[in-house]
């Protein structure tokens, strides 16, 4: 089953799309997710005619994720941009400890073929070509194999980036800030598990092709099965102490190939180089569908408050 939420006439709705048609739910996706009710209505969305096709309307993000943990599962992609942003000729050994994440901005999704516009103060603009797995249980120290049946299903998902802004942030230790709030583009569909499943490999992994396309350019190529976690292993990790809810979003990490910081990295320049308004970045994975988003002109004012130095005298 493939479900999107998407804009028609100034109303925003949900629908299940079958052979391009959409045939509209009773409710937001990710209620129905809550309620553990997405099968049935979509079941039930089919059974009832209708005529609007996807053509007709515009693709709005899946759903509204309550939080997007993103990790870096590719060693491939480790390898690549580990040189161009840090200068390292290796993958660093805590790499391979546990599949770590952070936490991205889940009110900055944009949809499937929407404009997205260069982030104030950033010249180096670059797109990562992931894999989300969509929550669809609650659940809390999760075993790998109980984590299975708390995915709801997937969607294809770009992490963009602001290279420039993003190196010195590491610098503070605190994870990423500007650098990564600005943009992810989400969709174009919640893919349900069960039309994938037939693809899982003997190890867990799905065996999906992933591609991205720069102006029409296919660059990047990897699988979805190259990922050194699954996403149920990952899932577990990431509900280890902590709650994951429904609607939440687990992102693969970069693919391989699937960034230009990969390139800069592998062949010392930056070529292909930066994002500039007018490209067009095209991110297509097996089964789940495509997003094609075009670089557009952002903000030019960019705010720095700068910090005030007040000394280190200590008050009597």
């Amino acid at each position: 089953m493939r479900v999107a939420t998407y804009e028609h006439e100034g109303v925003e709705r949900a629908g299940v799309v079958l052979d391009g048609v959409i045939h509209p739910l009773p409710q937001p996706v990710l209620a129905l997710v809550e309620q553990e009710a997405l099968h049935s209505a979509g079941a039930e969305a089919l059974g009832e005619p209708s005529e609007l096709t996807v053509d007709q309307v515009r693709l709005l993000p899946p759903l509204k994720p309550p939080s997007i943990r993103d990790f870096v599962g590719f060693e491939a992609h480790i390898e690549g941009v580990s040189k161009s942003l840090d200068g390292l000729e290796h993958v660093p050994e805590e790499w391979y400890r546990a599949p770590n994440f952070y936490f991205t901005n889940p009110h900055a999704a944009y949809g499937a073929h929407d404009d997205v516009p260069v982030p104030a103060g950033c010249s180096v603009l670059d797109f990562e070509l992931e894999v989300g797995a969509v929550i669809g249980l609650a659940g809390r120290d999760l075993t790998p194999e109980r984590a299975r049946e708390h995915i709801v299903g997937y969607l294809v998902f770009n992490d963009w980036s602001a290279r420039d802004l993003q190196k010195p942030e590491k610098n503070l230790g605190l994870g990423f800030s500007k650098g990564k709030d600005f943009a992810n583009t989400l969709g174009p569909y919640l893919v349900t598990a069960d039309e994938v499943e037939d693809r899982r490999d003997a190890d867990g992994f799905l065996d999906l092709e992933m591609t991205v396309t720069l102006n029409g350019e296919l660059i990047g190529r990897d699988t979805l099965a190259n990922m050194s976690w699954t996403f149920e292993e990952m899932t577990a990790y990431a509900s280890r102490d902590a709650w994951v809810r429904p609607g939440d979003v687990l992102g693969s990490g970069t693919c391989g190939w699937g960034a230009l910081a990969e390139f800069w990295g592998r062949l010392g320049a930056r070529t292909p180089p930066p994002l500039t308004p007018g490209d067009r970045v095209t991110l297509a994975v097996e089964r789940l569908g495509t997003l094609s988003n075009q670089v557009v002109p952002g903000r030019t004012d960019v705010y720095l408050p700068r910090a005030r130095k007040r000394g280190r005298t200590p008050r009597p």
